[in-house]
């Protein structure tokens, strides 16, 4: 059995990611493992021969605002916050490893086709480089009801583990 004893939960505050630090609660509770949650601010882009600038304090101040407000719903489970400066892949890999994360669990917002070409996906770049397992938790299962009839219709969760 793998042996978790720190987790690293990226998140950037989103939907998915909030669903993302439930199940990783809920695994770090499990496993008697610390929560590290963490949020990357990415660094400015540079435009040619121009000058790289720091975040605006307000954006700092925001982001560290709503990682404070973070909470596990389990009192046993050992939670701790990080923010950072950088670009997210390189600063989520580097803390992993730092840390010694026995796993990694981020939400991803599932895009595909052109959408994700042009955005790219944080998550899709964690799996391919992390050093440790990295489970992606897309969204939660729903329930939704059929316009005629009574009949259910479920959509699947998807859940991607890369090692």
């Amino acid at each position: 059995m793998l042996s978790i004893r720190t987790i690293l939960h990226p998140t950037d505050f989103s939907d998915f990611s909030a669903y993302a630090f439930q199940l990783a609660c809920s695994l770090a509770r499990d496993h008697g493992a610390r929560l590290l949650v963490v949020h990357v601010i990415p660094e400015p882009r540079v435009p040619m021969g121009g000058v790289m600038t720091p975040p605006p304090a307000e954006e700092y101040a925001e982001a560290k605002e709503k990682l404070e407000q973070i909470k596990a719903r389990h009192t046993k489970i050992r939670l701790q916050r990080r923010l950072l400066v950088g670009d997210p892949v390189r600063e989520i890999c580097r803390l992993a490893k730092k840390w010694k994360t026995g796993l990694i669990v981020m939400g991803t917002h599932g895009r595909t086709g052109l959408n994700r070409f042009l955005v790219g996906s944080v998550a899709e770049q964690v799996i391919r480089k992390a050093p440790w397992p990295v489970l992606t938790v897309r969204s939660p299962l729903r329930i939704v009801r059929r316009r005629r009839g009574s009949r259910l219709r479920y959509h699947r969760t998807s859940v991607q583990v890369g090692v």
